[in-house]
């Protein structure tokens, strides 16, 4: 188990960069600062600049700190998220729509955001037209987290496909998926959680050229470890992640706390920012 103290520590797990933060909040900020410094960096070359944001209880931390860190070109942002689930109202509690709206939207001078409408008639043309506009867009930068079964978005096991040939698709949520989301108190019983959900696909995230990924908490501590350790396949989606070529995780001591990371992980000098040995 990590100990906490004031400095994080860098890891790598295949190509992908790991910094443990003493707690939540610190993992948020690091992660928000790293999302501010590639949409800092972006804006110099692009007046527009796709940005996937994901939701949940990972991104609390991450997304308080972005909202709050002065002068970011917030004008040049055409923001995306994740996943919505199917037939629930935008002011549902638990919609994505609304936690994008109270969260991100309403805080800051985003240049647009483009919501998956997850109440509409007839979600395969919410699907074409999602698909087309985030193409279009081409994002360079994605927020996400991981699910505890290991889910990206909502791509969970039984559905989780390397090699998607879409880039959003409706899938049915696993069963350990609708758990969770009750149990971060989103819905009040499982019964509640919608089976279906709009999801962007994993060759639809992996296509972003950085990936920024917030796994906060003590429920996450069994699937980091999963996802780190097992071999890339889509009984545990997220292991994907260490393919790659430029994505961070952020972790505090809670989600670390099952990582051996005196025999199992490589750790890496902090002093060249985690980044991977040559």
């Amino acid at each position: 188990m990590f100990v906490a103290d004031s400095e994080p520590r860098h890891l790598q797990v295949g190509n992908m960069r790991v910094e443990i933060h003493p707690d939540s909040r610190a993992a948020g900020l690091a992660a928000a600062h790293a999302a501010a410094q590639a949409i800092v960096t972006l804006a110099e070359r692009h007046s527009s600049i796709g940005v996937i944001f994901a939701t949940g209880a990972s991104q609390l931390d991450t997304l308080d700190a972005l909202t709050q860190i002065d002068r970011l070109p917030w004008n040049k942002v055409h923001g995306f998220h994740m996943d919505e689930y199917l037939g629930i109202s935008p002011d549902h509690p638990a919609s994505f729509r609304r936690y994008l709206r109270e969260r991100l939207i309403e805080k800051v001078p985003i240049k647009a955001f483009l919501e998956i409408d997850g109440s509409a008639a007839d979600p395969e043309v919410v699907i074409h037209d999602y698909a087309v506009r985030l193409r279009s867009a081409d994002p360079q930068v994605c927020l996400l987290g991981i699910g505890e079964n290991g889910h990206l978005a909502f791509n969970d096991p039984p559905v989780a496909n390397f090699k998607d040939t879409e880039d959003v698709r409706l899938v049915r949520l696993d069963p350990i998926c609708r758990q969770q989301q009750a149990a971060e108190g989103w819905f009040e019983n499982v019964e509640q959680v919608p089976e279906y959900a709009i999801t962007l696909t994993i060759p639809a995230l992996l296509r972003v050229p950085r990936l920024i990924v917030s796994v906060p908490g003590s429920r996450k501590a069994k699937i980091v470890r999963r996802a780190f350790t097992e071999p890339i396949s889509t009984e545990c989606p997220a292991t994907i992640l260490r393919t790659h070529p430029d994505a961070t995780v952020f972790l505090d001591a809670e989600s670390s706390r099952e990582l051996n990371l005196d025999a199992e992980i490589e750790p890496v000098d902090s002093t060249k920012s985690g980044r991977r040995k040559e």
